[in-house]
Formats: structure tokens, sequence, C-alpha cells
């Protein structure tokens, strides 16, 4: 988490999730990343939930199949904080 410093560890349904909020410009600007990481998450064959807004996207990694945090999850928002 040290590494991970704009994304927060929030409890939804009781299964915790990696989440952030990225602010930006304007609705094209936020369904162009959105698009990026959608891209990066089929290479990586992981999902995560987007939340695509006008001026902002909310990204939740986490692994259905635990119903938990991973270690790749982590990676995965490390890798989408690089996009």
């Amino acid at each position: 988490m040290q590494q991970l410093s704009n994304w927060v560890i929030v409890e939804e349904d009781k299964i915790k999730r990696l989440q952030r909020v990225i602010t930006f410009n304007n609705f094209t600007d936020a369904m162009r990343f959105t698009q990026n990481v959608f891209d990066l998450a089929e290479k990586e064959n992981h999902h995560p939930t987007i939340l695509t807004e006008w001026g902002k996207v909310t990204i939740c990694w986490w692994t259905q199949k635990i119903k938990g945090l991973h270690l790749n999850d982590f990676i995965m928002a490390a890798k989408t904080d690089q996009l």
C-alpha cells in the first residue's frame, strides 16, 4: 500500500477492494482512460469494476474467486497508475 498512495481499501458487501478515483478535465479523456484500463485488463485477464463519469473514473480491483484482495490486485493497481 505504501507504493499505492492514491488507492484506498474499501469494503463493499463484506469484500475488500482497492479503489481509486481519477479526475479528468472532460468526459472524452475519462473514456480514453477507461479504454486503456480495459485493454490492460484484457491483456492480463483480470478485470476491475469501472465507473466512468464526466470528469472522473472510479476503479476497483479485487478478486472475485477469493472474494477479496490478492497480490495480483495490487499489481494491477500499480499498472493502472502507470497508464
